[in-house]
């Protein structure tokens, strides 16, 4: 992590899924001993030290750090309920030195984090699968929608994408969500999690009225903004090191039906900036445009990117469209080839979608209406747009339509370098001048590069950068 003065970059390198770590036992005569100790705690039916369980418990999102020779775990925790995470904390606490434990949701960490060498990794979906002892039958005892209360109860464990169609069965939807809904409430929690709806309603950790935490010493705690404020603060974004979520209270609204997923073309940072901080001001500072989108983002496209590695995050999910690219037909993509060498070979998008139908829509102007304002008031290069209306849900779901398409390409299981970069206003179009003109012109990054605006009232008013490198 590198923090600077305001006025020069401020860099925070993020990774999901970090682990919840003590000091590692020094040899494997002391693994043995802890492991014995669990006995006692009566976990040990639930724990698994097969190498099959240990590997791939210990492998994650970023394939980086089982190849650069880390530790495997040396045993994995498949919990039935939350008294059995709380029972595995105890006994690190009882054990000398405490052993390592882990909380691994989908693994989506870069380096490992998900894991814990020598020590134990607690498989959280192993909670969704066994929701019967504790009164329920599998995954649904673990999701509850109030409609009454516009709020949904989920399990640590729970993906996104299964609280959004749980959700959406009574109308209702979340209001923040992560660009990749195939990951655990507990995951993104207990980092921020932010998409292009943040700059109105902030990140996830702003949106969670209340939470079950097994803290690190096996107490379980319902905390909330009202109720053990300082322990929901700290777990909120807090990296896991202040505790596991295992159950977080999300709070609904009315959803819409339909999205109008829109991509414009820039041959220029500071027109696409400018525009992206227009959209994002719901204030008089935005103008005709504040707040006239309900999902803002943009992304870098550079000559050498146009293939599925690049674009995958913004593919279309393949069920509903008639082709697997955003265009409608070749001529399109051929059109922003030849713009893209014509200036330079950098081209900027800005993407996002309006919102329309349903009990949702609140807007006073229809979608139509609002296209026709984005047409004429942003300054994108002229003929160079490209829509199209899907469901809300197959919008909010997109990024996983890119991944199957990798997946069946065998583009998917390799190694995954990211970087996430925060930048003031300030220094923006410097460092799109240095890195996306200059330095990867010379050495392009092999995967997308993703702008996001941020209101800093809600969540600073910065530029997230992620630099997603597929090699």
């Amino acid at each position: 992590m590198l923090i600077m003065d305001r006025e020069q970059l401020t860099i925070v390198a993020l990774f999901l899924f970090n682990s919840i770590l003590k000091a590692a036992p020094s040899s494997t005569s002391s693994r043995s001993s802890f492991l014995d100790e669990l006995v006692d705690h009566g976990i040990a039916p639930l724990i698994r030290t097969d190498t099959d369980a240990t590997v791939r418990a210990s492998a994650d999102y970023g394939n980086l750090s089982l190849s650069a020779g880390a530790r495997p775990a040396a045993a994995v925790l498949y919990p039935s309920r939350p008294a059995d995470i709380a029972a595995l904390l105890r006994a690190s606490c009882a054990s000398t030195p405490p052993f390592p434990v882990s909380a691994r949701g989908c693994g989506h960490s870069i380096r490992g984090q998900a894991s814990a060498p020598d020590g134990i990794v607690v498989d959280m979906a192993s909670l969704g699968h066994h929701g019967a002892r504790s009164g329920g039958s599998g995954a649904a005892a673990r999701l509850s929608v109030s409609v009454e209360g516009r709020y949904i109860d989920a399990g640590g464990e729970q993906l996104w994408v299964d609280v959004l169609h749980a959700s959406l069965a009574h109308g209702l939807t979340p209001r923040s969500w992560t660009d990749y809904l195939h990951l655990t409430v507990g995951g993104t929690l207990s980092n921020a999690g932010i998409s292009g709806q943040a700059f109105r309603h902030g990140p996830q950790i702003s949106n969670v009225q209340e939470l079950d935490v097994i803290t690190g010493v096996g107490e379980i705690v319902t905390c909330s903004k009202e109720k053990d404020a300082e322990l929901f603060d700290a777990v909120l974004g807090g990296l896991g090191q202040f505790g596991v979520i295992t159950r977080a209270r999300i709070p609904l609204a009315p959803a819409p039906a339909r999205a109008r997923w829109v991509r414009f073309v820039y041959t220029n940072a500071a027109a696409l900036t400018a525009d992206q901080e227009r959209l994002i001001d719901v204030g008089r500072r935005g103008g005709v445009l504040g707040g006239l989108m309900d999902y803002v983002e943009g992304s870098v496209l550079l000559d050498q990117q146009q293939g599925l590695v690049e674009t995958w995050r913004t593919q279309p999910r393949a069920p509903s469209s008639s082709s697997s690219s955003f265009f409608s037909n070749a001529d399109d993509a051929a059109r922003v080839a030849a713009l893209s060498a014509e200036v330079g070979g950098v081209l900027y998008y800005l993407e996002g979608a309006l919102y329309y139908g349903g009990a949702g829509d609140v807007s006073t102007m229809g979608v139509d209406e609002r296209m026709e304002v984005l047409l004429r008031e942003l300054r994108y290069a002229r003929g160079f747009v490209f829509a199209q209306d899907v469901s809300y849900a197959e919008f909010l779901d997109r990024v996983h339509g890119g991944e199957l398409q990798l997946r069946a390409a065998g583009l998917w299981d390799v190694p995954h370098p990211w970087l996430n970069l925060f930048l003031p206003r300030s220094r923006v179009l410097d460092f799109a001048a240095v890195v996306f003109h200059r330095i990867l012109r010379r050495r392009p990054a092999v995967g997308p590069v993703l702008i996001y605006p941020m209101n800093r009232n809600k969540y600073a008013l910065m530029l997230r950068i992620m630099i997603y490198s597929i090699r």
